[in-house]
């Protein structure tokens, strides 16, 4: 019997050598949702009430790295122009052509809505999940891993927690929950039509639902570019007031 248990442990040995934790998958989830070394994409915003009414806005977006993002809002006329830019997790800017200044996000704005959408500052700002959080595997299935993110102390993240299921295929995250203290999902993103674009997997449709208000904020992607040679010097204050 002992002999058996042995073999047993033995054949074992390479499974549980191999099993991923989870900040290892969450690190691939980083480095998928990263890999391009830059990206400049048109997407559409289309914001719909509990009602089913919506309105649509039309953005173009460039990010270099894992950091550096730009973002420009192109229509409707109330909100063309405005402009925001990511230099780092704790840098960025916003700017209103209404008022012709730039101001800088501070930390305790991060996480309220940007510009109307059910997306957070922090949302669409953030890149490097493995500085903010820690994971553990959660039960999956055959073709997800779920992993429970933890904030790391410290960090600017309003969430307790969240909740992501991730394709094994391909670790881009299909399904994240967003958490408060209570243990109550505050809201929810899917990520579908994740499809291999310039060789990067690339998700092409992303929902954001506020479970409280019952809006949500669907981004497509109409156009989209990787690897296209931007410079650092695209992503400045300047680049950031001029006109698209």
């Amino acid at each position: 019997m002992k002999g058996l248990l042995e073999i047993g442990v033995v054949l074992l040995l390479p499974i549980i050598l191999l099993a991923e934790t989870g900040n290892e998958i969450l690190k691939k989830v980083e480095d998928a949702m990263n890999a391009p070394n830059d990206r400049m994409a048109s997407m559409k915003l289309t914001l719909i009430d509990k009602d089913g009414d919506s309105k649509v806005r039309e953005i173009k977006m460039w990010q270099l790295g894992k950091e550096k993002r730009l973002i420009k809002f192109l229509s409707p006329a109330d909100v063309k122009g405005v402009g925001f830019l990511v230099l780092s997790d704790n840098e960025m800017y916003l700017y209103m052509p209404a008022f012709k200044k730039i101001r800088r996000i501070a930390s305790h704005v991060k996480n309220q809505s940007f510009m109307g959408t059910d997306f957070s500052y922090n949302d669409i700002g953030k890149s490097q999940y493995t500085k903010d959080f820690t994971a553990e595997t959660k039960e999956g299935t055959e073709k997800e891993y779920v992993l429970e993110l933890t904030p790391r102390p410290k960090s600017d993240i309003d969430y307790a927690k969240l909740v992501m299921r991730v394709d094994k295929a391909h670790y881009i995250p299909s399904k994240v929950e967003y958490y408060n203290e209570k243990g109550k999902v505050l809201k929810v993103m899917e990520n579908e039509d994740t499809e291999k674009i310039d060789g990067y997997w690339t998700p092409k449709k992303v929902t954001m639902k506020n479970l409280k208000t019952e809006h949500k904020t669907v981004m497509e992607l109409t156009v989209v570019k990787h690897d296209s040679g931007l410079k650092k010097d695209m992503f400045t204050k300047r680049m950031l007031k001029r006109a698209e």
